[in-house]
């Protein structure tokens, strides 16, 4: 078994770019079946309420002290990069958004074992569809959608359940040193990081697979 965890937000385009990678090194990989993901979560601005009908563009000038233009070519050059992996990114639509909750609900689909799947589908929703995935109806018919209960995903919505699990895994990757996302750790041994091409992944996945039949040799 390889356990890979991965430190993500789904605030973070890279991320979104490096998970596309990450699926086609598996497939490429023999022994995916016995790869197991488990994401963890990370926000790239924790503490951050963006007001509604805020600018993505323009709060992506502000925050790097650059203009409008210099925006709008990153986010040109973003959608090319993700272009070249297969997914069709629409910067122009992306709503700035406080990703806490999505998180909390992404723990309660670890416990019905769709994380993978809603991870999915919240990535495509903020970076495709243009929708915000701070506002409770849009998060609770994504994971509605993947079959979890209309009743627990409301009662998790109305409260803080799974907020300590979100500060816990955000406490571990500073205890890991990790500052920015994507970042992967398989078996606890080694870890990668950024949106890295699909053959990164694919020694990772084999020099892990390789270190395992080692080990056991041994």
């Amino acid at each position: 078994m390889i356990k890979i965890e991965v430190w993500s937000d789904i605030n973070c385009p890279f991320c979104y770019i490096g998970k596309r990678n990450l699926e086609k090194a598996l497939k490429k990989f023999p022994n995916a079946n016995l790869v197991d993901v488990e994401w963890k979560s990370f926000e790239l601005d924790p503490y951050t309420i963006p007001p509604k009908g805020a600018d993505n563009t323009e709060r992506l000038a502000n925050k790097y002290g650059k203009d409008r233009a210099w925006a709008e070519q990153m986010n040109l050059e973003m959608t090319k990069n993700a272009r070249s992996v297969g997914l069709d990114f629409h910067m122009d639509k992306v709503i700035p958004a406080n990703s806490f909750d999505a998180h909390r609900i992404l723990h309660l689909a670890k416990l019905h074992g769709v994380q993978d799947q809603l991870k999915e589908k919240l990535l495509s929703l903020k970076f495709i569809e243009g929708l915000d995935i701070s506002d409770h109806k849009v998060l609770k018919e994504a994971a509605l959608n993947l079959g979890l209960d209309n009743e627990e995903v409301q009662t998790v919505l109305e409260s803080e359940k799974f907020g300590q699990d979100v500060r816990r895994d955000e406490d571990q990757a500073g205890a890991l040193g990790i500052r920015g996302v994507p970042f992967f750790i398989f078996n606890k041994e080694r870890s990668i990081s950024g949106a890295q091409p699909v053959a990164s992944f694919l020694a990772m996945l084999e020099d892990s697979a390789n270190f395992k039949v080692y080990s056991n040799l041994e």
